[in-house]
C-alpha cells in the first residue's frame, strides 16, 4: 500500500551558519528532517504546509502534558545524562517513547532548538503550556553549574511529590462529592418518575395532603423547568469558571474563602504550605537566585493568600532584611513555619530548613487525609439515607392518614 506523500515547509542552518526556508514533498516529518541532515543541513523547523488538511487530521482536543508525564521524563532523561549519552540522544529517545503525544511533538522540537545550538532551557522555555517556570529554571542552573542530571533529578522528586499530593487530595475528596452526585440523581428521578405516580393516587383519594407532600408534589411539578435551568447553568458556570476561574479578581475572592472553610480550610492551608516550601527549597538548592525563586514559587502554590505575601518577602529581600519577618504578618504560615525559616536564615540553610518544612507537611496532609475519609465516610451515608428517607416518608404520609381514618 502506497503512503501518500504531503508537502512540508521548512527551516534549515547550513554549514556557514546560513538560515535557509523551503518547502519539500514526504512522507512524514522525519523523513524530511532525514533528508535535510543527509544533505548537510540542520533542520530547525518542519511542518506540513497544508494547515486545513493538519485540522482535518487532528480532530477532538488536544491532550495537554501533565505533572506526571513531566515527572516520568525528567527522571528518564537525568538517568540517560547520567549513563553518559548526549543530550540530543537522550531527546531522541524520549521524543520517540514518550507516552503523551503532545510531549513527543513538543519534545522533538527541544531537539530541533538543540541541533541548532540553543540551551536546553531555553527550548523549554518557548514552550510554557508545557514546562512550567520551575522547571525551566532549575534547568537554566543545572545546565550553568554543571550539574543538569542532579537538576533534573530534583525537579523529577518536585513533580513526583506533588502528584503524591494532588491523589491524596482526590482520594479525600472523591468520596463526598460522588456520593453528593448520587444524592441529587436519585432525588431527581424520585422526583420525576416516582412522585407523579403517587400524586395521581393522592388525587383519586381526596382530602388535604400533609405539608412535606405537599412540598414535595410541589418540586416534582417544578422538575420540568429546574432540570433544564441546572444543566444550562452548570454548563454555564464550566464555561465561566475556565475562562475567569484563575484571574486574579476571582482568586481575590476564592482562595481566602478556601481557607477559611470548616474542615477543608485547614487541608487547603497545609497544601498550599507544602507546595510553597517544596517549590521554594528546590529552587535555591539548584543554585536558583532567591528573589527570582521567590517570584516562581509565588504562582506555584495555588493561593493568591500565599503569594501576596511572597511579595512582600521579595521587597525585605531586596532591601536586605530577613525571608522570615514579612511571613509572621500573614496568619496562613504558622509560628513554627516562619521560626524554622528564620532558623534556616541564620544558620545558612534555609533551603534543607524548608525541605523539612514540606517533609512535615506531606505527613500532615497524609494524616489529616486519612481522618477526614474515615471521618466523611459514614457521615455521606448518614446524609444520602436521611434525604431519600425523608422523601419516602413525605410520599407515605398521606397513606397513614388514610389509615388511621380508616381506623
Amino acid at each position: 500500500m502506497s503512503t501518500t506523500a504531503t508537502q512540508y515547509s521548512y527551516k534549515v542552518r547550513d554549514a556557514a551558519g546560513k538560515f535557509t526556508e523551503g518547502k519539500v514533498e514526504a512522507v512524514s516529518e522525519a523523513a524530511v528532517a532525514d533528508k535535510l541532515r543527509a544533505m548537510g543541513y540542520v533542520p530547525l523547523e518542519v511542518k506540513a504546509s497544508n494547515v486545513g488538511m493538519n485540522r482535518e487530521i487532528n480532530i477532538g482536543p488536544k491532550k495537554r502534558v501533565k505533572t506526571k508525564d513531566l515527572a516520568v521524563f525528567s527522571r528518564q532523561f537525568a538517568t540517560m545524562i547520567d549513563a553518559g549519552l548526549t543530550m540530543i540522544r537522550a531527546l531522541n529517545i524520549m521524543a520517540d517513547q514518550s507516552e503523551n503525544p503532545e510531549l513527543r511533538r513538543i519534545l522533538r522540537g527541544v531537539k530541533q532548538d538543540v541541533e541548532a545550538g540553543s540551551s536546553l532551557s531555553a527550548s523549554f522555555a518557548k514552550s510554557p503550556e508545557a514546562f512550567p517556570p520551575l522547571m525551566v529554571n532549575m534547568t537554566k542552573a543545572g545546565e550553568a553549574g554543571g550539574f543538569l542530571d542532579s537538576a533534573m533529578r530534583q525537579i523529577a522528586d518536585n513533580f513526583e511529590a506533588e502528584v503524591k499530593l494532588r491523589g491524596k487530595i482526590k482520594a479525600a475528596l472523591t468520596y463526598p462529592v460522588v456520593v453528593f452526585i448520587l444524592a441529587i440523581l436519585m432525588c431527581c428521578a424520585m422526583l420525576i418518575f416516582v412522585v407523579p405516580v403517587f400524586k395521581g393516587m393522592f388525587e383519586s383519594l381526596g382530602g388535604q395532603l400533609p405539608l412535606p407532600t405537599q412540598i414535595l408534589v410541589m418540586l416534582s411539578g417544578a422538575m420540568k423547568y429546574l432540570v433544564p435551568l441546572g444543566i444550562v447553568s452548570m454548563v454555564g458556570f464550566t464555561v465561566w469558571w475556565r475562562k475567569y476561574g484563575h484571574t486574579e479578581r476571582v482568586r481575590n475572592v476564592v482562595d481566602p474563602a478556601k481557607l477559611r472553610m470548616p474542615v477543608f480550610g485547614n487541608l487547603f492551608q497545609k497544601l498550599a504550605l507544602t507546595r510553597f516550601a517544596r517549590n521554594l527549597g528546590t529552587l535555591l538548592s539548584s543554585g536558583v537566585p532567591i528573589l527570582q525563586s521567590l517570584d516562581i514559587v509565588s504562582e506555584t502554590t495555588g493561593s493568591i493568600v500565599i503569594s501576596r505575601a511572597l511579595k512582600q518577602v521579595q521587597e525585605s529581600v531586596r532591601r536586605g532584611e530577613s525571608v522570615a519577618g514579612p511571613l509572621a504578618e500573614h496568619e496562613v504560615f504558622p509560628p513554627m513555619v516562619v521560626q524554622m525559616i528564620a532558623s534556616g536564615e541564620e544558620a545558612g540553610a534555609i533551603d534543607q530548613m524548608l525541605n523539612k518544612i514540606a517533609e512535615f507537611y506531606d505527613e500532615e496532609v497524609e494524616a489529616m487525609t486519612e481522618s477526614l475519609t474515615a471521618l466523611i465516610e459514614p457521615l455521606m451515608i448518614a446524609f444520602l439515607g436521611g434525604v431519600v428517607g425523608s422523601m419516602i416518608v413525605a410520599l407515605y404520609m398521606p397513606i397513614f392518614k388514610i389509615f388511621d381514618m380508616i381506623k
